[in-house]
């Protein structure tokens, strides 16, 4: 091991590979590359498991991070917040004697302050955003608050987040902003693997992609695209396209449904959970987000790095990361005729489209996988350095 590596341990409740999960696990590929003029890190994870306590714990998120090669440690639990759970995250962070520790979601930030390990070391907690509330999100939320404020560093992916934290009593000062990040390794399709794709999808010939990518949740408003494609069903009768949905969750019956009512059925492909999506994102002729509240979302990401248009909702990060009639078409959300009007435009203007996804994806080098590293490392540099002051003092 290198002595001069900043240990890092990062804490996170994930079942699954998606959003901040699918982000750490690249930083921490990322992490065993030696860049030049930044500092060597080490970082493992923690992470949760509830079920049986065989001590053969797995689930996706797991198998990618030891597919990965990064170090991670499993706390058993029995139920959401079992309070055995606090002796044995003591037992393995004084185990790890990290730098940092890092917490990813409520569960995780609540746990580090309630053991005091926030006291005793250096501590950043990455703030995601909040989803849809329901009566148990509002509590949920209104712990995450609490636990926060006593964070050495808040990082948070967008201005909007930033500003909700600091409202919520975070000190603005501690409060950083490091956007998600991706690599730009998109390549071409090969025919055989295209073709295989386009008959899975019943693709006609001729007939054009939408594609919208993400978890079937109420603020992912899966139900606002439909009623924009059946719009754009109506007003454009002579338009061929298929509606591609990638992605499960608890909300895709109320989508099906939605689907089904609006006669929408035939033409849409709903493609269930995918852990690949690139195929198609090279398959598709546009992407569609049509959430109510996103931070620094991947996919749109994604759409940039495969040169596909883009038209999305201007929520959360989304106007921070494309601009609107340069490099996507942007609208308000809960509006499927501006949504239907815009895809629209992008499926029949070849020009636009060509315009809108050449300009996103001359832009992509600013979210790199080094960029980011250099920003995080700076972050670690920061806490540590304040950390180190408040035990001098």
């Amino acid at each position: 091991m290198n002595e001069k590596a900043i240990r890092v341990l990062a804490l996170i409740e994930a079942a699954t590979v998606t959003g901040p999960a699918k982000n750490l696990i690249q930083v921490c590929r990322r992490s065993r590359v030696n860049e030049p003029g930044l500092p060597a890190l080490e970082i493992s994870i923690a992470t949760f498991y509830r079920g049986r306590q065989s001590g053969n714990y797995a689930n996706r998120f797991i198998e990618a991070v030891r597919e990965s090669g990064t170090a991670i440690d499993i706390i058993p639990e029995r139920y959401r917040f079992d309070i055995g759970a606090l002796s044995h995250l003591r037992k393995m962070v004084d185990a790890r004697r990290p730098d940092v520790i890092q917490t990813h979601g409520v569960k995780s930030h609540f746990l580090v302050r309630a053991t005091g390990l926030g006291k005793r070391y250096p501590w950043i907690a990455f703030h995601h955003g909040y989803t849809a509330e329901d009566l148990k999100m509002r509590a949920y939320n209104q712990l995450n608050r609490w636990s926060l404020r006593t964070a050495d560093r808040v990082i948070t992916v967008c201005r909007p987040f930033a500003e909700s934290l600091a409202a919520a009593g975070v000190p603005r000062h501690l409060i950083g902003i490091l956007p998600n990040s991706i690599e730009n390794t998109a390549s071409p399709a090969g025919d055989e693997e295209e073709a295989k794709l386009r008959q899975s999808l019943k693709l006609l010939p001729g007939e054009r992609m939408i594609l919208t990518v993400g978890r079937f949740s109420r603020e992912k408003a899966q139900v606002d695209l439909v009623k924009a494609v059946a719009e754009l069903a109506r007003d454009h009768p002579g338009l061929p396209f298929r509606l591609v949905m990638v992605g499960d969750g608890p909300e895709r019956r109320a989508v099906e449904s939605a689907a089904e009512a609006l006669g929408l059925l035939p033409r849409t492909v709903f493609a269930g959970h995918r852990q690949d999506v690139r195929p198609y994102y090279r398959l598709a002729d546009v992407f569609a987000l049509p959430s109510l509240s996103e931070g620094s979302p991947n996919v749109i990401l994604e759409a940039m790095a495969a040169g596909l248009p883009i038209v999305a909702t201007a929520v959360g990060g989304v106007p921070e990361t494309v601009q609107h009639e340069f490099s996507a078409l942007l609208i308000p959300p809960c509006n499927s005729s501006r949504m239907a009007a815009e895809i629209a435009r992008v499926l029949t203007d070849p020009v636009l489209a060509d315009r809108l996804k050449s300009n996103a994806f001359d832009q992509i080098n600013q979210y790199s996988p080094e960029a980011y590293m250099r920003s995080l490392a700076g972050h670690y540099e920061k806490v540590l350095e304040r950390h180190s002051i408040h035990r001098r003092s």
